[in-house]
């Protein structure tokens, strides 16, 4: 019988604790059919996100660890020589799963990120002459430590721009590291299986897919795309590079899937405000001002958002 969405935030949600934003950015992600990057510090349970999802839609997982000394044909296959048939054959890599982690994709080079470009664009990966299809559903999660660490690279512009939607994973509350301390140290607490299937995955996006977008709220969602390229007042100075069209498409995929997320079938502007900074900060260029003048990123772009009058 098929279920609901609700039915999958609850399963996630009885293993992680707080975090509301990453099991939303989650269920929004696998819901617009798109990508999702988490940042933070280690230790926040962005891992244990991604393997609970996959977990509760019973689907095939694969985790790749990025280290410095990871090769792009340990992300996507390779081809080796079959000794036995004297011909080659085709050794397809950990991409080919329904959810994929890429585990501190930031912390290898540009080259093995860029590996990870067709795969989450096209759905598909070629390996020497031939292009393999992708299974489907299929859903990158990465996670990456903050840029300052140690041993991490920046993501190529390009590919950031393929991550559907990015949330910045933060410190529990003391009430909830309790919890945590409580269901994980005092308990076996382990991922719930089976809540949902592929096939209900499927239902929910063409159910969002179907979601009524009227035009004042595509133009409202234009505007907001624009005022990062326009950068008005005193934001000016701290961009370099606005949102792409992709950050456009983004917003409307994304507040419909979080429709369908509330029950809906029609797009209200809280659904464009609430899903607009997921799909915009790390599509926006922000130069070294922002740095050196200790300025909040998430307040410019929160401040692009709250300054374009909703319809």
């Amino acid at each position: 019988m098929s279920v609901g969405p609700g039915a999958l935030v609850a399963a996630l949600e009885a293993t992680i604790v707080g975090q509301r934003d990453t099991v939303r950015g989650l269920m929004l992600a696998a819901i617009a059919d798109g990508h999702l990057l988490l940042e933070g510090p280690p230790g926040l349970a962005k891992t244990l996100a991604c393997r609970c999802l996959a977990a509760a839609l019973d689907g095939a997982f694969k985790r790749i660890q990025f280290t410095p000394d990871l090769l792009p044909s340990d992300v996507i296959g390779t081809r080796i020589f079959d000794q036995h048939e004297s011909a080659f054959t085709t050794v397809l890599g950990p991409i080919f799963a329904n959810v994929v982690l890429a585990d501190e994709i930031n912390r290898a080079p540009a080259k093995v990120q860029s590996a990870l470009l067709e795969a989450m664009q096209e759905r598909q990966v070629t390996i020497g002459l031939e292009s393999h299809a992708l299974p489907d559903p299929f859903l990158v999660m990465a996670t990456m430590n903050p840029l300052d660490a140690d041993g991490t690279y920046a993501l190529p512009l390009a590919q950031m721009d393929r991550f559907l939607l990015k949330i910045d994973v933060d410190y529990p509350t003391a009430q909830e590291e309790a919890t945590i301390l409580e269901r994980f140290a005092m308990r076996d607490t382990r991922p719930l299986h089976g809540i949902a299937s592929l096939e209900d995955l499927q239902t929910w996006r063409a159910r969002a897919r179907a979601v009524h977008v009227e035009e004042p709220i595509k133009r409202y969602i234009v505007d907001i795309v624009v005022a990062t390229r326009e950068a008005p007042g005193a934001f000016r100075e701290y961009v370099d590079r606005g949102a792409s069209p992709r950050a456009t498409l983004a917003i409307v995929n994304l507040a419909r899937a979080r429709a369908v997320l509330e029950g809906r079938d029609f797009v209200v502007p809280d659904d464009v405000r609430a899903v607009a900074p997921d799909a915009l900060r790390h599509r926006i260029g922000f130069n070294y001002r922002l740095q050196t003048q200790n300025v909040d990123p998430e307040a410019v772009v929160r401040a692009f958002v709250d300054g374009v009058p909703a319809p």
